[in-house]
C-alpha cells in the first residue's frame, strides 16, 4: 500500500507498507527521492508534477527546437515578403512597406487572442496545440495559391520575369492565407515562451536560475530558426522559387507541430485562471464604491484570501501589499455589510464589493508595467525596418560580390549571427562580470538591459542613415550607386545587439513581473510593442511620405531610393528613439518590483533602475 501526504511546500515521501517474505508479513519502509514542484505545477492528468519526470530542460529543449522549426517557417514567408508583394503584386515600395508593417503588426496583435485564452480557459498547451494547427493551415493554403494561380508565368517573381496580373478572388486568398497565418503564430508565440519558461520550478534555486536562461536560449532558438530562412530559402525566394520557399516552410511548421505534441506527458501546466478582465473590472467597481471611505494609513487591515482560496479561484500566489495607486486599496477594505452568512454556516463576499489585496495587487502590476511598456514601442519601430526599407535599401545597392548576387533579405543573417553571438557572450563574460562589479546575483537587471538596447538602436539607425547618405550621393552623382551592400553589415549587426538586450530583456521582465494569473499576458506585451510598433511605423512611412512629397517632387521614400532621401528618414527614426530613452530612464527609476508573500532575496527589492 503507498500513503503519500501533499501539500504545496512539503517534500512527498512514499512508504512501502506490507511486503510478503517467508510466508509472514513484515514491514519495510522505503524513501523515494521523487518530490513534487513547489511551484503549483501539475501534469497532463492535473496531478501535482513530479519533479524528475516532469519538466526540466528535457522539455525545454523540445519546446526550443519547436521554436526554432516554427520560426524558420514563419520567416520563410517574413523574410521576403516585400519582395512577394514589389515582385509578384506589382505594389510599389511604400504600399509593400506598409503592408509588410501591417501584416508583421497584426502577427503581435493576436498575441493578445492568444494570451487571454490561454490565462483564462485554453491554458498554455492546448492554445499552442491549437494556434499551431491554424499557422500550418494557412502555410498549406499560401503554398498551394502561389503554385495554383499567383505565380503565372512559372519562374516569374525575379528580378528578370514579371508576373502576370492576378484576379480580385486570387489575391483574396493569398491574404486569407497570410493573416491565417499571423492569426497562427501570433496566437502561439507568447504562449509557447511561458510555456517553456512553466517547465522550471520558480521555487527551486536551481530551477529558478534555469527558468531565467530559458528566455536566452529561446531567443537564441528563434534566431537560428530564421537564419535557414534569410540564408537559403531568401536566396531561393530572390532568384523566384517562392514555391518551394512556401512549401519548406510548411514542412517545418508541421515537424514543429509534432514534436510539440510528443512532449505532451511530460510537460508541466498551469491551470489557468479565470477570465482577467473580469477581477481587474471587480477592483475598479469596489474601489469606486468606497471612494468614501477614509483609509488607515497601514494596509494592515485589508482583506486578503487564505491560500487554499486564492488557489481555487485562480492559481495565484499571495502577493504584499504596495505603496502607490492608494485609490484601489479602497477595495479590500472592509466594511461591516461586506460578508454575508451562506449554505453551511460560510461566511461569503460579493467580490463586486470587497477583493482581495492579491487581487488588488494584480491591477497594480499592469498599472505599473504599462509605462514601461509604452516606452518599448518606438524600439519596435527601429527594429521594423530591418524586414522592410533595410531590405530595399539593400535592393538599391550593388549586391554583387564575384559572381555572386547577395539577396537583400539574406544581410538579416549578420543580425542573426549577431544575436547568437552577443547570447554566448552574455551568458559566459557579460552576466559573470557585472554580478562582481555589481554584487547583485542578477547582474545587470532587465530594466537596465533594455536601455542598453535602445541606446544601440539608435546608434543602429545613426549607421544606417550614414550608409544611405553616401549611396545616395554616388547615385546623384553618376547616376548608380557602385556601394557594396556588405555597407550595410554594421546597421544589421548593431539591431542584434540592440535586439539581444532589449527582447531578452523585455521577455524576462514582463513575464517575472506579471501576476500569476497574467503570465502570457506578460509575453504578449512583448509581443504587442512589436505590433504597435509596426502599426507605428506604418503611420509614420505615411505621414512622412505625404508630407514630403510636394510640388511634383519625390518624397524622401519613393519607388526610386536615387531620387528619394531614406537618410533623413532614418535619422528622424534616431531622434525619436532618443527622446523614448530619456522617458524610459524615468519611468525605470520610478518602477516598483513585484512581490510575492513569502518570497525573499532580491527578488523582492522594491526598485530596479535602468540607470
Amino acid at each position: 500500500m503507498i500513503v503519500k501526504t501533499q501539500g504545496k511546500k512539503e517534500e512527498m515521501k512514499v512508504t512501502v507498507v506490507v511486503m510478503e517474505v517467508d510466508g509472514g508479513k513484515e514491514a519495510k519502509e522505503e524513501e523515494c527521492c521523487d518530490y513534487y514542484t513547489l511551484d503549483g505545477s501539475v501534469n497532463f492528468r492535473g496531478q501535482p508534477a513530479v519533479k524528475g519526470k516532469s519538466g526540466g530542460w528535457l522539455s525545454g529543449i523540445l519546446l526550443l527546437v519547436n521554436q526554432g522549426l516554427a520560426t524558420l517557417a514563419f520567416f520563410g514567408v517574413n523574410v521576403n515578403l516585400v519582395l512577394f508583394l514589389t515582385r509578384v503584386l506589382q505594389q510599389n515600395n511604400e504600399d509593400a512597406a506598409n503592408n509588410v508593417s501591417k501584416w508583421t503588426g497584426t502577427v503581435y496583435l493576436f498575441s493578445l487572442v492568444g494570451a487571454f485564452l490561454s490565462d483564462s480557459y485554453w491554458g498554455r498547451y492546448r492554445t499552442c496545440a491549437i494556434f499551431q494547427v491554424i499557422f500550418v493551415l494557412g502555410l498549406v493554403i499560401l503554398s498551394l495559391s502561389s503554385q495554383l494561380f499567383l505565380l503565372r508565368p512559372l519562374g516569374c517573381g525575379n528580378e528578370r520575369i514579371h508576373c502576370e496580373p492576378n484576379s480580385g478572388m486570387e489575391v483574396g486568398i493569398f491574404y486569407l492565407s497570410l493573416y491565417m497565418i499571423a492569426l497562427g503564430n501570433g496566437g502561439y508565440q507568447p504562449n509557447v515562451a511561458t510555456f517553456g519558461s512553466d517547465q522550471f520550478d520558480e521555487e527551486d534555486p536551481k530551477e529558478a536560475h534555469s527558468k531565467v536562461s530559458f528566455f536566452s536560449y529561446f531567443y537564441l532558438a528563434l534566431n537560428l530558426g530564421s537564419l535557414f530562412s534569410n540564408t537559403i530559402l531568401s536566396y531561393l525566394e530572390d532568384k523566384g522559387d517562392w514555391v518551394l520557399g512556401f512549401w519548406v516552410s510548411s514542412a517545418s511548421a508541421f515537424i514543429a507541430l509534432l514534436l510539440f505534441l510528443s512532449g505532451t506527458p511530460r510537460y508541466r501546466h498551469f491551470k489557468p485562471g479565470g477570465n482577467p478582465l473580469s477581477r481587474v473590472c471587480q477592483v475598479a467597481v469596489a474601489a469606486t464604491r468606497k471612494w468614501r471611505v477614509r483609509m488607515p494609513s497601514s494596509g494592515d487591515d485589508l482583506y486578503e484570501a487564505d491560500g487554499k482560496e486564492l488557489a481555487d479561484a485562480n492559481g495565484a500566489r499571495k502577493m504584499s501589499h504596495t505603496e502607490g495607486f492608494k485609490f484601489l486599496d479602497r477595495a479590500a477594505y472592509v466594511e461591516s455589510n461586506d460578508f454575508t452568512l451562506g449554505d453551511e454556516q460560510c461566511m461569503h463576499h460579493d467580490p463586486w464589493k470587497l477583493c482581495t489585496v492579491t487581487q488588488v495587487e494584480e491591477v497594480k502590476c499592469v498599472l505599473r508595467l504599462l509605462p514601461v511598456w509604452l516606452c518599448t514601442i518606438p524600439y519596435s519601430v527601429v527594429f521594423t525596418q530591418m524586414a522592410s526599407l533595410f531590405v530595399v535599401q539593400g535592393a538599391a545597392m550593388n549586391r554583387t560580390i564575384g559572381t555572386f548576387a547577395v539577396p537583400p533579405a539574406s544581410m538579416s543573417a549578420f543580425d542573426i549571427c549577431t544575436v547568437a553571438a552577443v547570447i554566448f557572450l552574455y551568458r559566459t563574460i557579460i552576466h559573470p562580470l557585472a554580478c562582481r562589479l555589481t554584487g547583485n546575483r542578477r547582474g545587470l537587471t532587465e530594466l537596465q538591459r533594455m536601455g542598453i538596447g535602445l541606446v544601440v538602436a539608435i546608434v543602429a539607425m545613426v549607421s544606417a542613415g550614414t550608409v544611405e547618405h553616401f549611396r545616395l550621393k554616388q547615385a546623384q552623382d553618376g547616376g548608380t550607386s557602385s556601394l557594396n551592400i556588405m555597407w550595410q553589415v554594421p546597421q544589421y549587426m548593431l539591431i542584434g545587439v540592440s535586439e539581444v538586450f532589449m527582447y531578452v530583456g523585455q521577455l524576462e521582465f514582463f513575464n517575472n513581473q506579471a501576476p500569476d494569473g497574467l503570465k502570457s499576458f506578460g509575453s504578449a506585451l512583448c509581443m504587442m510593442s512589436m505590433s504597435l510598433g509596426n502599426y507605428a511605423s506604418d503611420v509614420i512611412v505615411t505621414a512622412v511620405g505625404r508630407i514630403t512629397t510636394r510640388d511634383g517632387r519625390p518624397g524622401w521614400i519613393p519607388a526610386d531610393l536615387n531620387e528619394g532621401h531614406l537618410d533623413r528618414f532614418y535619422f528622424m527614426l534616431a531622434l525619436i528613439a532618443t527622446a523614448d530613452f530619456v522617458l524610459y530612464v524615468a519611468y525605470a527609476k520610478w518602477y516598483k518590483r513585484i512581490k510575492l508573500e513569502g518570497k525573499c532575496g532580491e527578488d523582492e527589492m522594491d526598485s530596479s533602475t535602468a540607470s
